[in-house]
């Protein structure tokens, strides 16, 4: 039986990866992980604890060990947090361990889906919309880079995208 293949969902808070991800994995009878769940079942902490204890660098020590553990098995979905692509090890092992999708947004969907979500540390302040541009001018270029394909999010339903991943990739 051939091996089977892992899908990593990169792309900016909001864009959809952990809903997208979970059809993505029941569509395909893969298992779906989460990086920032996995980050808050392994510290027992949420991840807005974690950014206030150890702060962002201490954030990003940890998502990379949990992203290297999760990109080690065989055969799942894999939605990252936002920011893991800022590092250079965590953009080369999705690359060499999977099929990399970059889930592409809006930053007005991304204002839209994340307004009320008080579970994202960095949005935690007065201009959350300039936040995203902000972060959308630092990352979505690694995004880009790492991405083997683009999908658009905006318009679709999670299981539409589900679908239209499965597609351009072949399976």
């Amino acid at each position: 039986m051939a091996e089977k293949r892992n899908i990593f969902l990169v792309g900016p808070m909001g864009a959809g990866k952990s809903t997208i991800g979970k059809h993505l994995a029941d569509e395909l009878h893969l298992e779906f992980y989460d990086s920032d769940q996995e980050i808050e079942r392994r510290t027992g902490a949420d991840i807005a604890w974690v950014f206030d204890l150890e702060g962002e660098e201490g954030f990003r020590v940890r998502e990379e060990g949990v992203i290297n553990d999760l990109t080690e098995k065989q055969g799942i979905v894999l939605a990252t947090g936002g920011g893991s692509v800022i590092s250079k090890t965590v953009r080369n092992r999705l690359a060499a361990r999977g099929i990399v999708v970059y889930l592409q947004t809006t930053i007005d969907k991304q204002v839209a889906r994340t307004q009320r979500d008080k579970r994202r540390p960095l949005l935690q302040n007065n201009d959350p919309e300039t936040v995203l541009r902000n972060l959308a001018d630092e990352r979505n270029p690694l995004y880009e880079e790492v991405a083997d394909y683009v999908v658009q999010t905006d318009d679709q339903s999670a299981r539409a995208v589900a679908s239209q991943i499965i597609e351009k990739i072949g399976l």
